[in-house]
């Protein structure tokens, strides 16, 4: 497996995914926070089209546990981007993100705005940087009556278990249903790929982010598109959707009867928008 190393000297690793003839690089950030990027795959077959360079961030997968809470937090680990566009060698970069993975290429274009190409943000958590009333629990309660969904909500309310990672996988496991639209063969089956590690998830939230970082976004000029479920229980919709506004070249998309997944849950469609995207992308890099 490719690695390249940290500023701090750490080996850092990451996956390297594409055709012979694929486009661009990509660089594409797991959420979880703290999954192993497996989870990802190939976004519905992303890698025909692009190259995907999936890193492994620090206490998840090959890379080892962060030397201090401050380098595994997603302020911090925005470095290890840098240093692997770096070693990379490329001018600019272009990031793919879901979920909490979008606060980590949040820290990189707050503070790195020059060094961005495009942006893509998946189903990404919104509230702490925008305005827009949370709608998640309006979400909820049009699923309520669905007995795998409501067994899934009350184990995510019981918050996680955190006595090892099993147990805290297996928190993640049983409150799993609440991030699909659906709960079928299709989405069980992806539920279960991709540990979580429990400490490298601390470490990730273990950080008091500047408190300008809105202001800061106003000054990378890159093309941004924020992808939202419009039945994603998580995250809402609406912030989702507001999150786009953050941005000089910001637009949002999203997705119909899609939860917190859409490469999984709805392919075609996810492929239409961020492909759609890319193109543009790749023609005013």
């Amino acid at each position: 497996m490719p690695r390249y190393e940290s500023s701090d000297g750490f080996a850092l690793h990451y996956d390297d995914i594409a055709r012979a003839d694929a486009a661009f690089p990509i660089i594409l950030l797991a959420g979880g926070a703290a999954r192993h990027p497996s989870y990802l795959g190939d976004l519905a077959g992303l890698s025909d089209k692009h190259r995907l360079i999936v890193p492994h961030l620090r206490g998840v997968g090959l890379t080892t546990a962060p030397s201090s809470a401050e380098r595994g937090s997603w302020w911090g680990q925005a470095d290890d981007v840098e240093q692997l566009r770096v070693h990379l060698c490329l001018e600019r970069v272009v990031l793919v993100a879901h979920s909490a993975g979008t606060r980590l290429a949040i820290a990189y274009a707050a503070q790195f705005p020059h060094l961005v190409a495009a942006l893509v943000l998946i189903t990404p958590p919104a509230e702490y940087l925008v305005e827009e009333p949370p709608d998640a629990d309006t979400l909820i309660e049009k699923r309520r009556g669905d007995s795998a969904f409501d067994a899934a909500l009350l184990a995510l309310h019981a918050g996680p278990q955190t006595s090892d990672d099993d147990a805290f996988n297996a928190w993640q496991q049983n409150s799993a249903a609440v991030g699909y639209a659906n709960w079928d063969d299709a989405e069980q089956l992806h539920a279960k790929i991709g540990r979580w590690s429990f400490a490298a998830a601390t470490a990730f939230f273990d950080v008091v982010p500047p408190h300008d970082i809105a202001a800061r976004l106003g000054e990378m000029t890159a093309p941004v598109l924020v992808i939202s479920g419009t039945e994603d229980c998580l995250v809402g919709l609406a912030p989702v959707r507001a999150l786009a506004h953050l941005f000089p070249a910001g637009a949002s998309a999203t997705v119909e009867a899609c939860g917190h997944y859409p490469w999984v849950e709805q392919p075609a469609a996810f492929r239409r928008i961020i492909d759609t995207f890319l193109d543009r992308a790749d023609k005013s890099t």
